[in-house]
């Protein structure tokens, strides 16, 4: 059950804040911890045809991140949001902002220089990369048990902590 909202909340901005850092977890464990690895390994899979499948993967999955961290940004704006969440949202997006301002661009200039037989490969970029992906999965988590904790109360706690069965006089038929 969703904890009582504030005056100027809506269930919707709750919702949001939610299940988008969860839709977003997820969205970076599939992609960057499961698909980008494998992909390599696949029969018939050459470092071109890699990196082209990955930068056309990695582009789709940043504009989804940047939909979503909008999203979360107006779901912080409304009464209710504690200083917690608010400041780990903040910092998500920071990392994010780094991650496709200054890292993606510096990749794509490297997966230009591989595509053109220009370089070898090897990049420490991508582990630029990574850590920001770090950075954002323990964000996100720390968002999620924050939320929970927050606007999901468990249902014998609706009535001020006290469970439901415990606020009936054992003597009542």
């Amino acid at each position: 059950m969703v904890h009582a909202l504030g005056s100027q909340d809506s269930r919707l901005a709750a919702g949001a804040r939610l299940v988008l850092p969860a839709l977003w977890l997820g969205l970076i464990i599939g992609i960057s911890l499961i698909e980008a690895p494998l992909k390599f390994q696949a029969p018939g899979i050459t470092i071109p045809l890699g990196l082209g499948i990955g930068r056309l993967v990695f582009t789709a999955m940043n504009w989804v991140e940047i939909v979503i961290a909008v999203i979360l940004l107006w779901s912080i704006l409304k009464d209710g949001v504690g200083t917690p969440f608010r400041a780990v949202t903040s910092s998500i997006i920071g990392v994010l902002i780094l991650k496709v301002a200054f890292v993606r661009p510096l990749l794509n200039q490297r997966t230009d220089a591989v595509l053109a037989g220009v370089d070898d490969g090897g990049s420490m970029m991508h582990l630029l990369y990574i850590a920001a992906d770090g950075l954002l999965i323990v964000g996100l988590i720390a968002l999620i048990v924050i939320g929970v904790r927050k606007w999901v109360v468990p249902s014998g706690a609706e009535r001020g902590g006290v469970p439901r069965a415990a606020t009936h006089d054992s003597r009542e038929p």
